[in-house]
């Protein structure tokens, strides 16, 4: 493909060389990593502490930031390049032109087991040995890959890819364009049991799940259901692999939540909301707008729009940034209490000696 198609088809050129050097477009092949470049492939750069790269690198061409003395090192170096406020994301776009993730060819695989009160779409492809139970509805242009289980009344929208392996419990509602990856549960029985003289009784989990369109679920990722009502996945929200969200949770548009978060039941995210890896979540707990969390951080009360907080229990960043320093402390500062501690009772003792003099 030219470098000029590129250009073209991602529609992101607020400057490029082919302005002042048309000639130069050249094929590119592919996309890799600027620090791990091959000729004939278009990598991009972020800013200027990447500007290294562009005096090593072997990729024929690249996407740049809105920099002029990078966008000179480029050409100086017969580089050609595109430049857009937002490179990484351009570079996202690029590698959409030479990928595309494996689908199913349209059709249904022999071995699959599909009740006939299910509804099947168009141009749907249903791997081998996956299961669709009685009354589940399957939309258009969905990929089911091998082994995976849609129980019933579970409906599946238009678009949505069902990776190896996954579960879609009883009545949960998939939105369209979603992608499940492989092993990950959606809908599965929320953790319910209520203690009696005997012991623990289980609450059956009569509720039901909703992912909303976009969204993507990593693999061996658990969203359960509750008792009654639901929990829900807001549009366009990512879950990274291992994730847990409980019972009765709500997450709005755009929240991202990375490797092995844990929400308890009713906790509830407003959009945009980021949780980095293996964040804890309280019951019940509000986290505002905006906000963010950085790795292994417990949040057990709620989270204010656009806070960035860090730690356990959480704190926001530049106050856990203070306590981490004193943290590194503590053994000095201990020794140092121990002795004023000791000079401290030696003065008392002092103190005690002069008073029974002066009597």
């Amino acid at each position: 493909m030219r470098f000029s198609e590129i250009v073209e088809q991602l529609g992101i050129a607020e400057a490029s060389s082919l302005e002042s050097q048309p000639d130069l477009n050249p094929d590119i092949v592919g996309v890799t990593a600027v620090q791990d470049s091959q000729p004939g492939t278009l990598s991009y750069v972020e800013g200027q502490k990447f500007a290294p790269y562009i005096e090593q690198t072997a990729n024929t061409a690249l996407i740049l930031p809105m920099d002029e003395s990078l966008q000179t090192q480029a050409t100086e170096r017969g580089i050609a390049w595109v430049s857009t406020p937002e490179p990484r994301l351009g570079f996202a776009r690029a590698i959409a032109l030479f990928y595309q993730p494996f689908q199913l060819p349209p059709g249904i695989h022999p071995s699959a087991i599909i009740d006939p009160t299910a509804t099947i779409g168009k141009n749907v492809a249903i791997g081998p040995y996956a299961v669709i139970h009685a009354g589940a509805t399957i939309g258009n242009d969905v990929c089911i890959h091998p082994q995976v289980v849609v129980y019933p009344q579970a409906h599946i929208g238009n678009s949505t890819t069902l990776h190896a392996s996954c579960v879609i419990h009883e009545r949960a509602q998939i939105g369209a364009h979603c992608v499940i990856h492989a092993g990950a549960v959606i809908g599965s029985e929320g953790f319910g049991f209520v203690p009696t003289a005997q012991g623990w009784e289980k609450m059956h989990q009569s509720g039901i799940v909703i992912l909303e369109e976009h969204v993507e679920i990593g693999c061996n990722t658990a969203i359960d259901r509750p008792a009654v009502g639901e929990t829900r996945i807001g549009r366009n929200s990512k879950l990274d692999n291992l994730v847990h969200v409980a019972h009765n949770c709500e997450l709005a548009d755009n929240c991202i939540l990375a490797a092995q978060v844990g929400l308890a039941g009713g906790v509830e995210l407003e959009s945009l909301v980021v949780l980095g890896g293996q964040v804890g979540v309280a019951n019940n707990t509000k986290i505002g707008k905006g906000a963010q969390a950085g790795s292994k951080a417990g949040l057990h009360s709620s989270v204010s729009p656009g806070s960035i907080m860090m730690g356990i229990p959480a704190s926001p960043y530049r106050t856990y940034l203070k306590s981490s320093a004193i943290y590194n402390r503590l053994p000095e500062m201990h020794r140092t209490l121990k002795q004023l501690q000791k000079q401290v009772a030696q003065l008392e003792e002092q103190l005690s000696q002069v008073q029974q003099t002066d009597q």
